[in-house]
């Protein structure tokens, strides 16, 4: 039975409930920092090791796992500690937000080959997604020549209000396009050389919030194909994932009104509706779970792999220094 700690209580819960979900492991420790959520732990999980520092959990040596929910400048801290004490590591997305960061975790991991690192990109589990994958891989579509993928945040006063708009540096790169970068990719199964990108602050422009709150983001792939990601934080629209795949024999689109396949060019064709699910909250636990599979048997895979990980942070750094040097930029693989 593995034992698991987690480091910050918000998203952290979920992050207990999927651990709990498996037979093979079990949450036994809690840490936040918060005065407020330390209290509501002791409440809410009694007979649970509950802590407000970070290092009780890193340095516990009954922990297997350490998930680290914290805020986005604590992340590389919390991953290098856990995976220093011999720990397996999953983490919220941003893996961390300097490249610097990245190289040093991509180095504790190269000498401790043991060790699993996993991070929490849940839309590889939706219905949906898992769908278009298939069809794209298995060349339905055709050979895919565009891709778009826009995330919607829908939520503004996650950047004016909290812990995003006090942070030394925040990132809409890290924070809300990685999940779209991470999904074409994936979904795609090819990576990106060079990157293009803009952002700006014009919707929070009257808030305290001192970062971009939209970026656009362009991708050119060895193959030719050319995908698009837009992160739109400051957005009058529900949270929504938008994704278009244009292929030379099918199109795949999914927008707020509905999903379709399109087979046909002539306007009156037929459309057939997109029936599998989205969001597909139920299968977001899978991402935990199979990390635990990926640990109990090393012949199994996790749906987000340590390797894949690093793949998408380097986009995303790219396209950090692409928006703001305002030039293409080559991606360097970490």
């Amino acid at each position: 039975m593995l034992k698991a700690g987690i480091i910050g209580l918000g998203v952290g819960k979920k992050h207990i409930e999927a651990f709990n979900s498996h037979p093979g492991c079990k949450v036994t420790a809690l840490c936040d920092f918060s005065e407020e959520k330390y209290a509501e732990a002791i409440n809410e999980y009694p007979g649970m090791r509950i802590t407000k520092e970070a290092k009780d959990i890193l340095h516990d040596p009954e922990l297997d796992i350490v998930s680290v929910a914290s805020f986005d400048n604590y992340h590389c801290e919390h991953v290098l500690g856990g995976l220093e004490n011999g720990k397996y590591v999953f983490v919220e997305k941003p893996l961390c937000l300097y490249p610097h960061e990245a190289i040093s975790i991509r180095r504790v991991l190269d000498e401790n080959r043991d060790i699993r690192l996993s991070s929490n990109m849940p839309l590889r589990t939706c219905p949906r997604f898992v769908r278009l994958k298939e069809e794209v891989l298995s060349k339905e579509m055709g050979k895919v020549f565009y891709m778009e993928g826009d995330y919607f945040w829908g939520r503004i006063y996650k950047m004016t209000d909290g812990w995003r708009g006090n942070m030394e540096f925040y990132s809409i790169v890290l924070g809300a396009a990685i999940h779209m970068i991470d999904l074409l990719i994936w979904i795609s199964g090819q990576y990106p050389l060079e990157v293009q990108g803009y952002g700006n602050q014009i919707a929070t422009s009257d808030s305290g919030f001192r970062f971009n709150d939209f970026a656009s983001i362009l991708m050119k792939f060895e193959n030719g194909m050319i995908a698009k990601v837009c992160a739109n934080g400051g957005c009058v629209h529900p949270h929504f994932h938008r994704v278009t795949v244009f292929g030379t024999k099918k199109s795949f689109l999914h927008e707020i009104s509905g999903g379709m396949w399109l087979e046909f060019r002539e306007p009156e064709a037929e459309r057939v509706e997109v029936r599998e699910e989205y969001p597909g909250v139920k299968e977001r636990g899978k991402v935990i779970t199979t990390f635990i599979d990926s640990i109990l048997d090393p012949k199994k895979r996790a749906v987000v792999p340590a390797e894949d990980v690093f793949s998408t942070m380097s986009v995303c750094f790219a396209a950090e220094k692409a928006i703001k040097e305002e030039k293409r930029i080559e991606i360097e693989y970490i």
